[in-house]
């Protein structure tokens, strides 16, 4: 029997790493392709190269904004990169959310490739929160909630929002979101780039 639980254990590693590593090489082959640097998508991001490389090395999975920032730097669609292939859809965002220990994110706008609006269904376990500082990206974002309770931090100032609440803020403020409540809350993540 023990031979059969390590057996289990080693086909879930692979399908969780699998996710990352798809995003990664999707990541990687679209700036490739388009002949760009990853010294130009860090200017066009702010981020770090090295969280870049570590990004196409999957290392690092990213947060939907810094995929939302690299995406439109390699002036992709975004839900290219989140679109899963995968009839078991449902389980690799449960695996996802599981390896990131902050939120899982479902793209509701997949083939918007060239739109300004980008819709995401978006799934934050009791107690997770955005790591480091938070996120900023050009334009405004509108957060639904559906279920659960959270604070989203906008600058300095706390918003609390539950069931039915909204919040539309100026995204290009650095911004955080946190499950504050006693049970997973799913939001719907509206965001304008121009």
């Amino acid at each position: 029997m023990p031979t059969g639980k390590s057996e289990t254990t080693r086909k879930k590693v692979p399908k969780k790493k699998a996710t990352t590593t798809s995003i990664s090489k999707k990541i990687k082959t679209a700036r490739l392709a388009k002949r760009i640097s990853l010294d130009q998508i860090a200017n066009e991001t702010g981020f770090a190269l090295s969280y870049l490389k570590d990004i196409e090395a999957g290392r690092v999975t990213p947060p939907v904004g810094a995929l939302l920032q690299i995406s439109k730097a390699l002036q992709i669609d975004s839900g290219s990169l989140l679109r899963e292939q995968s009839p078991a859809f449902k389980e690799r965002i449960k695996a996802y959310t599981k390896r990131t220990e902050n939120y899982a994110y479902e793209t509701l706008t997949p083939g918007a490739e060239n739109k300004h609006l980008s819709a995401f269904h978006v799934t934050v376990e009791t107690g997770q929160e955005h790591s480091g500082v938070g996120y900023q990206h050009e334009g405004e974002e509108f957060n639904y909630v559906l279920k659960g309770k959270v604070q989203v931090i906008v600058g300095d100032y706390v918003n609390t929002l539950g069931a039915g609440d909204s919040l539309h803020f100026n995204s290009g403020i650095r911004h955080q979101l946190k499950n504050v409540g006693k049970e997973t809350a799913e939001l719907i993540v509206v965001i304008y780039s121009p």
